[in-house]
Parts: structure tokens; sequence; C-alpha cells
């Protein structure tokens, strides 16, 4: 009877055993290996997403990425957890990183940012960037006007002052 319970027992470790490995460990594998593919993403790289949308890396953040997508060059933003595989490694792999590589890197990601702007992005960004300087200059003159005027004030005051001086000098002269 002893020795039927503990061949029981035995099967049933022999089982969770087997399991494990045939089952568990090559499921952790898959998981550690798609995590360091998804950390691996860099700028450049050609990617189908979970979806089966094939589009091309522009920007890479911690938790995202944004994909350029077809002939328009449309930008969308997905998290990193919807890439399912790399087709194509861009230039923004580097093999030794140095603090001068991640400076090339992040170079090239702005300009590649740059390029692939629509020209009516750019043409808004200019105007942006001119409506700021306008705003800028009219804030400068404002101050140089404020400043204008408390002068303006003080050389009133000094003249005052001066004219109050001159008839007491003329008084006491007088006398």
């Amino acid at each position: 009877m002893m020795g039927s319970s503990m061949f029981s027992i035995l099967i049933l470790v022999l089982l969770f055993a087997v399991m494990y490995f045939l089952m568990i460990r090559p499921q952790k594998k898959r998981e550690k290996e798609t995590k360091e593919m998804r950390a691996s993403i860099a700028v450049g790289d050609e990617i189908v997403t979970i979806g089966g949308l094939c589009c091309k890396v522009v920007k890479t953040k911690d938790e995202s990425i944004v994909v350029q997508v077809g002939p328009d060059k449309v930008k969308m933003e997905f998290m990193r957890w919807a890439v399912s595989k790399i087709t194509k490694q861009g230039s923004g792999h580097v093999a030794k990183a140095s603090v001068d590589d991640y400076d090339e890197v992040s170079d090239a990601e702005k300009q590649e940012a740059r390029k692939s702007k629509p020209k009516r992005m750019k043409k808004a960004a200019v105007v942006e960037e001119a409506e700021e300087v306008k705003e800028a200059v009219a804030e400068e003159a404002e101050a140089a006007a404020e400043k204008a005027e408390t002068v303006a004030e003080e050389a009133s005051k000094a003249a005052e002052e001066a004219e109050k001086v001159a008839e007491e000098v003329a008084e006491e002269s007088a006398e």
C-alpha cells in the first residue's frame, strides 16, 4: 500500500518536471528573446506589428515608437509591445556604444524627423516660429516703453528739483 502511494507521488513529480522542461521553460525563453528584440528597436528598422502592419521606425521613445507607413509617409505611434518582429535592421544600430555614438544616433533621428515632415508642416513650423519672434519683440518693445516712461518721470522730477534749487539760489543772491 505504501509503495503504490509513493509510486503515484513519484509519477506526479515526474509529470510536473516534464511539464516544466517542455512547456514553461521554453515559453520563458521566448518571452525573454521577444523582450530583448523589442528593446533593441532603433531608428531605421523595418518592423511588422502584431496587427500585420509593415512600417519603418522614425523615432523611439521609452515605451513607444513612432513609425512611418506607406508612400504618403503617414506617421503613427505604437507601443513597443505591439511589435511582432523586426524584418530589417536600419542604420540606427550601433555595434559598440559610446557617448559619441549616441550623439550621432540622436542627430540622425533629428535629421530624419526634419526630412520626413510634409511641406505644410514645415510651413506651419515657420509660421509658429515667426509668431513667437513677433511676441518676443512686442514684449521687448513694451518693456522698453515702460523704461522710457520711468526715465521721463525721473527727468521731470530732476528738472523740478533743479528749478527749486535755482529759485533758492536766486532768493539768496537777492538778499
